[in-house]
Parts: C-alpha cells; structure tokens; sequence
C-alpha cells in the first residue's frame, strides 16, 4: 500500500516531510519557482486586488482581468492565436481529447502516454489504437488502419516528455504524418514547458519542430501544466482559434468548473517572467543532470534521458522500495516507482533535479547510490 507523505515545509530541494529533513529528488518544480519569492509577491499581491476564489465557471462570471492577461500572455509566448486555462492538466486533457473527437472518431495513442491521456481517450468515446512507444512507423500503421475502418476524424495523442522515461516523443515525425493522414496532433508537455527550447517554449521548440518566429501549424495542439517549471497550478491548452473556440464552447471540464482563482493567474504571470527569462536556471538544471549521468556511467541502470528527468532503472519492485527506503534514511528522498504505474519488472527510482540542486546534493545523491546499490557490472 502506498504511503502518502506529508510535507511541513514549503516545495524546494530542502524540505521537511513526515517529521524528517531530507534532500528531495522528486519534485516537478524544475526551476524552483514553487517558492520564489517574486511568485510569492505576485500570489499575495493578487489575492489583495481580486480576492481568494473565482465563484464562478469562465463563461459565467469567473473569467477575471488575471485570466484573459495570462491566457494572452501565454499564447503570445508560445506564437499561437488562443489559449484555455483550466484548473488541472488532467481536466485539460480530458477536454482536448473530448472536445475534439468522439463516437465515429479514433484516437491514435502512444503506449506510454500519461493515465490523464489515456483516461481521455477512452472517456471520449472515440475508437483507441494504440502505438509502440516512440515509433512513428507503428503510428502510421494505426492511422493507415484507422483510415481503412472510417471516416471520423483522428487525432494522434502524444506525451512531449515521459513522466516516468524522461524521454521525448519524435514531434516532427508524429507532425509529419498528423499533416499527411489529416488528424490532429495534441501534445502533452507537461515536462517540457519552461525546461526546454527558446525562453523555455517546450519540446516542439528544443527539437526544432516549430519555427520560432512563426505560429505552429493548425491542426497542433498544445497542453501544458502549470504545477510543474512554473511552480503554481493550473493548466492551459493553446493552439489556433477555430479548435480552441470550439473547445471554449463545448468542453464539459472548462464549462462545468469553477474557474482558478485569479489571484493564481497573478502568480503565473510572474512566473512565465521568469521562465522566459530563466536560460540560468535551465542551465543549471542541465548541468546536475550532467554531473549524475557522467558519475553514474558506469554504475548502469540509467535510463536515457535529457531532461531533469532521470529514471534509475531497478527492475523488482521490492529490491526498488527497499533501496528508496535506504535512501530515506540517510535523508535523501526519492521515489519508488513501480507497478501499475510503469511496466512490470521495471520498477525504478525517478530521481528528479531542479535548479536549485548544489553540486554538492546531486554528489551526496550520487556517493549513496553507489554505497547502497551495487553497480550493474558487479551484478
């Protein structure tokens, strides 16, 4: 049974969780804004000027000043016509997938896609295929199949970045073949946005899919969370203005929810500031997780990975438990992933780094796994 935490201190590489002071290795804050303090500022400074609730869905009265501000400064970052805010990035997946596609439809899905993605596309009603991770032939296998069996619309469904991999879908060739078969393409980059690319733009912008002074094109979708490099909460989706106004008018998670505080879009728009301006910190991040590979090389069982991401592959769930466990002890946090959230026999511990981690926490990291857990080689 799994345990549920609970922390004492704010989010940061330093924290105080079930009584004990540890290094934490598992948070998604990779630019360490959850507790910055100019997000800090903003959140309070906004909670002055509008108050602590919304009161309201979006299309009623909810929808405030703050709202439209960072739903306009987040298309215009990310070169699009519009964008949709939502409270949560499971509730905007469930509505880009809904929203676009349903019965008579197919929904062509990477085998490794987040549960949110998954869960919309069986909510949907649309028909699921699904195809090998990472592999554009096998997706366009799926979409020659989906072609041969009707004529509903299709949408290819991908993560940017894997939650539990770290690795990076093939955007240009799920791009390519979203534009040769007519079907949507929506991209999950929930990892990828504020790590990544040009002022942080995401994964279709470090992997040279999107031009950086022009808009992606039409039939691309985007989804982004803004619990993760943006350090507060919420999610948007953003693309061109037909697809987005249609989801404005008939996705159920946006009509039926009372908006996010606006105070929190105060927030976001601090934050967005700062990851735009953040090249700093993204280097810094870039440059733990170089110490760890490099350290790590010889050692085995890192999976292949860019971004602050870095899977330790174990394999048996009891050997990965009993190692997080001893690394809890010496006050290093890190989590056990095992199970039905990744594949059997591929348990593993999912080491997160943040800007904020000093050389000398990613080393203490790197000296204990190598002290507890024997290397690969001498296995």
């Amino acid at each position: 049974m799994r345990h549920q935490p609970i922390a004492h201190t704010p989010q940061g590489v330093q924290m105080r969780i079930d009584g004990q002071e540890f290094i934490s290795f598992c948070s998604n804050d990779y630019l360490g804004l959850a507790n910055h303090p100019s997000v800090i500022d903003a959140l309070a400074t906004g909670a002055q000027r509008w108050g602590v609730g919304a009161g309201a869905a979006h299309l009623i009265n909810g929808h405030f000043e703050p709202h439209d501000e960072l739903e306009r400064a987040l298309a215009a970052w990310l070169r699009v016509e519009r964008c949709l805010l939502f409270s949560t990035g499971y509730m905007a997946n469930l509505a880009v997938v809904g929203g676009l596609v349903g019965r008579g439809d197919t929904v062509i899905a990477d085998r490794l896609n987040h549960a949110s993605l998954v869960d919309a596309a069986q909510l949907s009603g649309a028909k699921l295929l699904r195809y090998r991770h990472s592999d554009p032939a096998d997706c366009e296998r799926q979409l020659i199949r989906a072609a041969q069996t009707g004529a509903g619309n299709r949408l290819i469904l991908t993560d940017g970045v894997f939650s539990m991999d770290g690795d990076a879908a093939p955007l240009a060739e799920l791009l390519a073949l979203a534009e040769r078969y007519d079907a949507w393409l929506v991209v999950d980059d929930a990892h990828g946005f504020g790590v990544w690319g040009e002022g942080g733009r995401g994964t279709l912008s470090e992997q040279g899919v999107i031009d950086t002074k022009l808009s992606p094109p039409e039939r691309l979708i985007q989804v982004g969370t803004l619990g993760k490099a943006f350090g507060t909460a919420g999610a948007f989706i953003a693309g061109a203005a037909q697809p987005l106004e249609v989801l404005r008018q008939r996705a159920r998670p946006y009509l039926f929810t009372t908006a996010a505080p606006p105070a929190l879009a105060v927030a976001t728009l601090a934050s967005l500031r700062l990851i735009r301006e953040g090249d700093a910190r993204r280097a810094a991040w870039r440059a733990g997780v170089a110490q760890l590979r490099s350290a790590l090389a010889e050692h085995g069982g890192l999976m292949a990975s860019a971004t602050p991401i870095q899977p330790l592959l174990i394999g048996a769930a009891d050997r990965t438990v009993a190692l997080a466990d001893a690394l809890k002890a010496r006050g290093l946090f890190v989590p056990a992933i095992r199970p039905p959230t990744v594949p059997a026999h591929s348990a593993r511990l999912r080491i997160t780094l943040s800007a904020d981690h000093s050389p000398e926490m990613v080393q203490r990291l790197i000296d204990t796994i190598q002290e507890l857990a024997p290397s690969r080689a001498a296995q």
